[in-house]
């Protein structure tokens, strides 16, 4: 991104910019429901120091003033309850109210947010935002690549940009880029008038609607179509150039994939979305998952051949609570203990993780060393497989963590199962070392989660991605969705889509680019 543009003469120096938005990517498929403990809520100055590049003697810090009212992050889940979603909807927009007027407003959201009752909930959430704000205050938002942009979300806003890496390495960044793309069109030529200085913005929804494990940006074709989006941004004329994967596990008519790129030229920057999205759609057949697939059967009789490569990673993929999965799905696990090859003590397997509040208050009355009897998890999300009975020493407690809560390693022979108090992903080796368990030199270790996050894929000397049931599950056309728009692939393999860009821009007609 470089320093921010100089000063042009009528933009503004120290412009008044708000910060406010939700967070959260939510399973509609997932019987779980994200209620008022899910999310953390930051304000004031905790907010804004979510934000690094806003510290002080930051150039982004000084060159506006900053009001950070409200934002509300969670894990991913399910579909977040009604109450919870208004209370927070009203802290942002009262915060707008109260503390406004605004010249700029920096919109942090996921894009996936589902709500009990509504269909686009960012959308909803932007339309309040904007009527709080008015018309003259620029928006700039900024999402992750597995939102989606609705109509509603398009033309409430003004700036839009989105992750370019899956994972997603490149979270802060985006959020560096957006404030950037904001302050330098405040600071432009036309900064003081609130209708120049927007952008148009060129929209095109593109059919298609694939997991995240099959459109990994380290594999192609994505990596490709990501990489064409920096020589687009630095055009002439070019604010922003973005790509949206959509988010596969929610049954939404907003569900798909879309291109979308800002700035002043109208014909160029809707030829460019127009071509990336093109490339997008022909490629549609070629996204292929990070990593050899299976089921889980597969899986072990990959990582239990005797010169198998260790530690053997396999991916829960089915309950990944990153991707919105409850946690608690036993199906994997019951399994697992099936299995007297991982619970005679002949090898290392460790098993992240089953969210289990009952079962680890009864591990920890029984103590390190006891040997105890308990089912665990399926409390939530029983569709797969009731609850695991296991019997096993209780091999570590290790309380204070600020996701799980306690945490209590079962061991089966073997077989080390984690559970914990609340939901928790674990993408890093001290999750594991924190236990008591040292990954490095386990045989197998088994994680809900999809690709791998980057010290997971370090530590993998062998993978597979296990296509496990639950409620993110890689399966898309098992898991029944049918609210979708006509003619998105996979679920529509007919017929060839219109791809051509509706230009819009805040305040005018909305065009169709011929």
């Amino acid at each position: 991104m470089g320093p921010l543009p100089p000063l042009a003469d009528g933009g503004l120096p120290k412009p008044r910019i708000g910060i406010g938005g939700i967070s959260i990517e939510s399973s509609t498929f997932s019987p779980h429901i994200s209620g008022d403990e899910a999310f953390t809520i930051r304000t004031g100055d905790a907010l804004r120091a979510y934000y690094p590049f806003l510290d002080a003697g930051e150039e982004l810090a000084e060159a506006a003033e900053w009001v950070p009212l409200t934002h509300g992050r969670s894990l991913p889940g399910g579909a977040v309850a009604a109450d919870t979603y208004q209370r927070m909807k009203d802290a942002i927009v009262e915060g707008i109210r109260a503390e406004g007027p605004f010249d700029g407003f920096f919109f942090d959201i996921h894009g996936a947010m589902s709500v009990v009752g509504l269909d686009d909930a960012e959308g909803d959430l932007a339309l309040a935002v904007r009527e709080a704000l008015g018309p003259d205050t620029l928006v700039s938002t900024s999402m992750d690549l597995h939102g989606n942009v609705s109509e509603t979300l398009r033309d409430a806003v003004d700036l839009l940009t989105c992750y370019r890496m899956a994972p997603h390495e490149d979270w802060l960044n985006t959020k560096e880029r957006a404030v950037w793309n904001l302050l330098a069109r405040l600071r432009g030529p036309h900064g003081a008038d609130p209708h120049a200085r927007r952008p148009y913005t060129a929209w095109v929804p593109v059919p298609v609607l694939l997991p995240g494990e099959k459109t990994s940006t380290r594999l192609e074709p994505a990596r490709s179509i990501y990489a064409e989006l920096p020589g687009i941004e630095a055009l002439p004329g070019v604010v922003d150039a973005s790509v949206w994967i959509g988010y596969a596990w929610a049954d939404e008519p907003r569900c798909q994939a879309y291109v979308v790129v800002t700035g002043d030229d109208r014909e160029l920057i809707a030829r460019e979305a127009e071509r990336v999205a093109q490339l997008f759609w022909e490629a549609r057949e070629d996204f292929v998952f990070v990593a050899k697939t299976g089921s889980l059967d597969e899986a072990l009789e990959e990582a239990l051949t005797p010169d198998a490569p260790r530690p053997y990673l396999i991916s829960d993929s089915g309950d990944n609570p990153t991707a919105g999965g409850a946690g608690d799905v036993t199906w994997t696990l019951a399994r697992l203990l099936q299995r007297p090859e991982l619970t005679d003590g002949t090898r290392t397997t460790l098993v992240a993780s089953v969210f289990d509040r009952e079962a680890v208050a009864q591990a920890v009355a029984a103590g390190v060393g006891a040997t105890v009897t308990l089912a665990a998890g399926a409390h939530v999300d029983a569709g797969p497989h009731g609850p695991a009975e296991l019997t096993g020493t209780v091999f570590s407690i290790t309380d204070g963590d600020p996701d799980a809560g306690t945490q209590v390693v079962m061991a089966v022979g073997g077989l080390h199962a984690i559970l914990t108090e609340r939901r928790k992903p674990f993408h890093h080796l001290d999750d594991f070392r924190m236990l008591g368990l040292e990954p490095t030199t386990a045989d197998i270790v088994v994680v809900k989660i999809g690709y791998l996050e980057p010290e997971l894929y370090e530590l993998a000397a062998g993978w597979t991605l296990a296509l496990t049931p639950g409620g993110v599950d890689q399966d898309l056309l098992r898991l029944g969705h049918h609210r979708l728009q006509p003619g998105v692939y996979p679920f529509d393999t007919t017929g060839t889509p219109d791809l051509s860009a509706v230009v819009v821009r805040r305040g005018d007609r909305e065009e169709q680019h011929a």
